[in-house]
């Protein structure tokens, strides 16, 4: 059962829609995304965990580029989007520290808050979700799913991914 992240209450499945998004090769792929209405009406998309909201590119992409563990020949795109995710994810970065201390301070998690302004973007950030492979994956879930992801209230993210077409 999936529940909405703006009311709590069990969704419906609407119907679907196509979603494109790139691989590190610059191949796109289309996968087919469950559209879903809560009891108060609004839409949601269902979005597999391996997908950003409103970005073209796979987490993994995104991920690598942001970290700098990749050299950004490794990955299919030009430097102005390196620039613009780098960009990206230092202006949220403080943002979703708060969104996700607060979410483990709602479910009672164990949280240590750091506020060393010495940090890195990527220190700061890691003490909450960890440096493995996946963290932006696990910056995104939680955040999307408490309906805290800015400007949308309308994507949450599942584990498994959908049909591609």
């Amino acid at each position: 059962m999936v529940v909405s992240p703006c009311c709590g209450d069990k969704l419906k499945v609407i119907g679907s829609k196509a979603r494109k998004y790139k691989d590190s090769m610059g191949e796109q792929i289309t996968l087919r995304i469950r559209r879903m209405r809560c009891t108060c009406g609004k839409i949601h998309h269902e979005l597999p965990d391996m997908l950003v909201p409103y970005k073209r590119y796979e987490a993994a992409c995104i991920e690598k580029v942001v970290s700098d563990s990749a050299d950004s020949r490794e990955i299919a795109i030009d430097e102005a989007t390196v620039y613009r995710w780098k960009a990206w994810f230092k202006g949220r970065v403080t943002y979703w520290v708060g969104c996700l201390v607060s979410i483990a301070m709602r479910f009672k998690l164990p949280v240590e808050v750091r506020s060393l302004p010495s940090q890195s973007v990527h220190q700061r950030i890691g003490h909450l979700v960890g440096h493995a492979d996946g963290w932006l994956k696990r910056i995104v879930r939680p955040v999307v799913n408490a309906n805290l992801w800015g400007y949308t209230r309308s994507a949450c993210t599942a584990t498994s991914v959908s049909c591609r077409l």
